[in-house]
This record gives C-alpha cells, sequence and structure tokens, in this order.
C-alpha cells in the first residue's frame, strides 16, 4: 500500500502462561503500522492548516476539510488542488503539501490555523466557539429518508468486510457512505480510512463534492469510532440525513443533530443500536407473537 503503512520491528511478549510462553516469553517479529505525517494545506500563498493524517486520497482530504470549514459547498468553487514542492533530507519529494485554488469569488479567510491539528481533533486551532457552530447550506431536516432499524445496525459489519488497511495495521478508523436502495438494500459508494476519524470523514466528503454529489440526500454516514461534535457538524454541512457510529456520542453531539435534524445513532454493533436523534427516519421492526400464541 505505498506510504499508507510501514514495517517495523517488535518485541512481543507472551504472557497467556503456556509452555510456550513460559520457554520463549519475548519473540522478535515484524509489525505493519499505519503511517502518520504532517499535511499543509495552502490556500494560494495563505498557509491555512497542518492536518496529522495517513497519506493517501490527499485531495479528498483537503476538500472535504474545506467543506467542514464552511469555505466551499459545491465542485464548482473549487479550481484545482495540487502537490506543492516539499522534500525530505534526501530531497525525495514528500507530496505533504496541498495548494489549493478557488474561485474568486469564494471567501477566503484572512488567516489560518496557526496550529497543528493532530489526527484526533477536527476543530483544533478554530478562533471561537462561535466559529466552529457553523450554519450549513443543506438542510439534513428536509431530506425524507427512512431506515429499517435492521439494516441501519448491519453497516458496521459490512463496513467492516472493507477496511483493508485496518485489516493490516488495527490502528486506523473508517468512514463508509452507503446510499440507501429502494428495495431496502445499501450500497456502499466511499470508503476512507485514516488514523484520524475526522480525516476519514473529511476523506469521503471530499470524495462526494469533487463527484459532485453535495448535498448527500438519501445517505447513511457509518463511522467506526465514536460520534462527536465535529462529526456531527462536517455531516449536517454535506447534507447527510443519518450519522450512525460503533461507539457512544457526546452530548454536544446529540444537540447539534437535534438542531440539525440529523438522525443520530450510536452503539451500532450489528443486532443492536441506540437512537439518540430523529427517531422518526427509523423503520421500527414488526413485533412478532411468542411461538405457540394464539392469533
Amino acid at each position: 500500500m505505498g506510504r499508507v503503512t510501514q514495517r517495523r520491528k517488535v518485541h512481543k511478549y507472551v504472557l497467556d502462561g503456556s509452555p510456550k510462553a513460559l520457554e520463549f516469553p519475548v519473540r522478535h517479529r515484524e509489525d505493519v503500522l499505519a503511517v502518520e505525517e504532517p499535511l499543509e494545506i495552502r490556500l494560494g500563498q495563505l498557509s491555512f492548516s497542518v492536518t496529522m493524517r495517513t497519506p493517501g486520497d490527499d485531495f479528498d482530504l483537503v476538500a472535504g476539510f474545506l467543506v467542514s470549514e464552511g469555505i466551499i459547498w459545491t465542485s464548482e468553487q473549487l479550481v484545482s488542488l495540487r502537490f506543492c514542492a516539499g522534500e525530505d533530507e534526501n530531497g525525495v519529494q514528500t507530496f505533504n503539501v496541498v495548494e489549493v485554488q478557488l474561485r474568486p469569488d469564494v471567501t477566503v479567510p484572512s488567516i489560518g490555523r496557526h496550529i497543528y491539528t493532530s489526527s484526533s481533533c477536527g476543530i483544533c486551532g478554530t478562533d471561537s466557539v462561535e466559529s466552529v457552530q457553523k450554519s450549513s447550506h443543506y438542510s439534513p431536516a428536509a431530506d425524507p429518508l427512512s431506515i429499517d432499524a435492521e439494516l441501519l445496525a448491519s453497516l458496521p459489519g459490512l463496513l467492516r468486510k472493507s477496511q483493508r488497511l485496518f485489516e493490516d495495521t488495527g490502528g486506523v478508523h473508517a468512514a463508509g457512505l452507503f446510499r440507501i436502495q429502494d428495495d431496502g438494500g445499501a450500497e456502499l459508494l466511499c470508503l476512507r480510512e485514516d488514523v484520524g476519524r475526522h480525516n476519514a470523514v473529511d476523506k469521503v466528503v471530499g470524495w462526494a463534492l469533487r463527484e459532485g454529489l453535495l448535498p448527500l440526500r438519501g445517505t447513511v454516514l457509518q463511522v467506526s469510532g465514536r460520534a462527536s461534535f465535529e462529526l456531527v457538524q462536517k455531516a449536517a454541512l454535506a447534507g447527510i440525513p443519518v450519522l450512525a457510529a460503533v461507539s457512544a456520542p457526546s452530548s454536544l453531539a446529540v444537540e447539534l443533530a437535534e438542531a440539525s435534524g440529523l438522525t443520530l445513532a450510536g452503539f451500532s454493533r450489528g443486532t443492536s443500536l441506540n437512537i439518540y436523534a430523529g427517531d422518526h427516519r427509523i423503520v421500527r421492526p414488526v413485533a412478532q407473537a411468542p411461538a405457540g400464541a394464539r392469533s
């Protein structure tokens, strides 16, 4: 997979008490790690942000990041993306700087984020709480999508089957965009993996923007981790009506989902899930009469 993984020698300690472990408690082996590197985003000549990410799908990441920042919301506003000169100590191109050219009528912030955005933070470096609460050009509340509860609960399993980088490393997050079909099925439109959960979502949203698919009506965004405020915000800004996570949401994520008209599911793990906001979109299972009961 090129620069997305790296092999490292490790000392593995086996402490299960087995005869083999007692004889050889320390073993030497190679492990596969997910790569994490900085990416500088430039708007023209302005250095806007530096984020830590897993290399790959960088143009999607940048495009999605600009949607999440409320700077653009259509593919026509994005004129071009290109890698700039950037070399390591050996003079090899790092592909760690992307320059963006936006349409002249797009309002560009006068200053950028002057700190690193870590792979665990999607809104670090914004100037104020008010700047985080951006208004969306798309309204998830107006989306008439309904989805069967059992289908929604099955999406983490479908996502997991396609997580190649996680299979190799066990160290990345995933975001998958599903189109809910008229026959009650779900089509995986796009999957992205990254050491940062917000990066994975930005890569999905950026792909959709570059394909001219925004707003993402009739879709579900399934994520592998928890549902934070930032992920709900990213989904709302892309016009996604349903966000589902395998872990818990935060209180602010639930509040924003309710305010945005977005359906938010948590602890979605195959046989159960919790709906924290937007339960009106969920088609409930039909209750089954106990075996032997009289009709």
